[in-house]
């Protein structure tokens, strides 16, 4: 078994365990040809509830040529099962092929499934196999109104990010001031000393002013020796008492 059916045969099988029923081999045989059933919204297994559902519906059939996905391109093509124009399925199948080429010499099936999917999502609504000019003219203009509401909410969402990173650069440079500080020169450091002895000045002043001090008192003069603190907390040795 060459390395090209080896790796064709392990994404078909992760296909299938993705995709489950919706995945069908339709030829076993290279080139092998798959087909994945694509809805906007994955109902399971109520058929019921896909129908009601879901107003879009396709087919995705990839053929893969033998040394895919290496050196070739799945060769892709768009079958409606239901609510698309002939217009839709073009364009769908351009999505799906520029799909393939962003994800050249990679297994692209899934990723090509998941920009169809995408788009049905995006157009799931009745009538878009409506040929009359009337139908036309309503798509072109709720898809107007829709790539218009898309504008305003990516350019909502980027003034927001430009906000927020104003806001960063800002912090950015405050921490920036911070950690650079002041610059040390014999200049700066002067006129921090001058300030820093006023303050202590100013501060023993304030103390001495709230103890009742003049400033001049010896401070040790009404310190008691070590003599008289031991005396004092033994009650032994105090000779006062025992005169």
């Amino acid at each position: 078994m060459s390395d090209h059916i080896e790796e064709q045969e392990m994404e078909a099988e992760a296909l299938s365990a993705i995709f489950d029923t919706a995945f069908t081999i339709r030829s076993s045989t290279q080139p092998f040809i798959w087909s994945i059933k694509l809805v906007p919204v994955d109902c399971g297994d109520d058929e019921d509830e896909s129908e009601v559902t879901n107003h879009v519906m396709v087919n995705l059939v990839a053929t893969i040529p033998p040394t895919y996905p290496d050196s070739a391109l799945p060769q892709l093509d768009i079958e409606v099962i239901k609510g698309l124009s002939p217009d839709n399925k073009n364009e769908i199948l351009e999505i799906a092929n520029n799909e393939a080429q962003a994800n050249e010499g990679m297994a692209a099936i899934f990723a090509v499934c998941e920009a169809v999917r995408e788009w049905l999502a995006d157009n799931n609504v009745k009538g878009l196999d409506d040929a009359s000019m009337h139908a036309q003219m309503m798509r072109k203009a709720k898809e107007a109104e829709r790539r218009e509401a898309q504008s305003a909410q990516q350019f909502e969402a980027q003034k927001t990010i430009d906000e927020l990173t104003e806001a960063e650069a800002e912090e950015l440079a405050v921490r920036k001031r911070r950690e650079a500080g002041t610059p040390v020169t014999d200049e700066t450091f002067t006129a921090w000393w001058d300030k820093f002895c006023n303050e202590m000045d100013e501060k023993k002043q304030e103390e001495d002013e709230k103890n009742g001090n003049d400033g001049n008192a010896d401070p040790m003069a009404d310190r008691l020796t070590g003599f008289q603190i031991f005396s004092e907390k033994s009650g032994v040795f105090n000779l006062d008492k025992l005169e």
